[in-house]
């Protein structure tokens, strides 16, 4: 009888431990830039191998589309951590809006611009006179430093450039209506094989290769959250559970896509896409731990200042990361 006592205290106990633990979970949301696909892979690898809920984290994902700006979603308290460019955060950081880095999962830029072989462009020099598709919203910094880079107008005119403002689609590449569009390695680019133009008949610029090549894809929080202990410590769990999922994906690229498929409630996303996509992004996220490298963060500030009369922001940025979020996620 003593020892089914003992044995029903303890279960008591195990239970209330159990339940104890499981209303520990505290609630963080991360707000996504764009719709659910495996750009994103490693957030829902976390989420549904239970990353997230080792480190006492109940995690809501949200997608983001054309029209959701998540600095915007971040300033309205609607989540607690965005994923972002480093053009648009370091700007909006310039107009008021104090958004801080504290991780960088994706360690090279997808960013490119495609064009189509026949119209005659086989380097930058051929770009005057012609309409090159870019996209907006913010998105459209790296491509305006990169023609201040190169001193070419963005203003139209035999001597500049015309600038289409590309949908989210490829639609003006496939239609004519520009000679070249904005497209990412592991999107866009593929888009535009699938819908029949073979790859000897695109000419690609890849932002790396050029040398302005700006930060993509990095977590960022409000700067006066980061004062909160308790929330810089979810941010810390998060920021860890993530990692995670991000080497998990890079490791098991198909599972990862499979896992993404089941999140995505439009079933716009295709399976031979998201594999495909998540092998492209692996490459991207391939050498980071989500430390952010300081190297990277100045090539991105120096292409961002040298916009000439215009540039992207008009000052070297002061407390526009921390490093100190993920040297406790890695240190623990």
């Amino acid at each position: 009888m003593k020892r089914l006592m003992t044995s029903a205290l303890a279960l008591g106990a195990l239970t209330g431990a159990l339940t104890g633990a499981a209303r520990a979970a505290d609630d963080f949301t991360l707000q996504l830039k764009w719709v659910t696909q495996a750009q994103f892979a490693g957030y829902y690898v976390a989420l549904e191998n239970g990353f997230y809920e080792e480190e006492d984290l109940n995690v809501t994902i949200r997608p983001g589309g054309p029209d959701i700006a998540p600095p915007q979603v971040l300033a309205g308290g609607g989540a607690d951590v965005i994923v972002e460019w480093m053009p648009a955060a370091l700007a909006a950081r310039e107009a008021g809006l104090p958004l801080v880095n504290v991780a960088q999962p994706f360690k090279s830029s997808g960013m490119m611009l495609t064009c189509l072989a026949d119209t005659g462009i086989t380097g930058p020099e051929d770009f005057p006179g012609r309409t090159l598709g870019v996209w907006f919203f913010g998105n459209e910094y790296p491509f305006l430093s990169w023609m201040s880079t190169l001193g070419i107008p963005t203003e139209g005119g035999p001597d500049g450039v015309e600038v289409l403002r590309q949908g989210f689609n490829v639609d003006p590449l496939l239609q004519r209506q520009a000679d070249c569009i904005s497209t990412m390695t592991y999107n866009e680019y593929w888009q535009v094989i699938d819908a029949g133009i073979a790859e000897e008949d695109l000419i690609t610029f890849k932002y790396e290769d050029q040398g302005v090549a700006t930060l993509e894809d990095g977590l960022y929080v409000l700067e006066d959250r980061l004062s909160d202990p308790e929330f810089e410590d979810r941010l810390v769990r998060f920021v860890r559970a993530s990692m995670r999922g991000w080497k998990w994906a890079e490791e098991n690229p198909e599972d990862a896509a499979m896992i993404v498929l089941d999140y995505d409630d439009t079933g716009a996303q295709t399976e031979q896409h998201q594999i495909r996509m998540m092998t492209e992004v692996a490459k991207l996220t391939a050498g980071s731990d989500g430390t952010l490298d300081l190297e990277d963060y100045e090539r991105t500030v120096a292409t961002l200042l040298g916009g000439g009369s215009d540039p992207v922001i008009s000052a070297e940025p002061e407390g526009a990361y921390t490093l100190d979020i993920t040297e406790q996620a890695l240190a623990d």
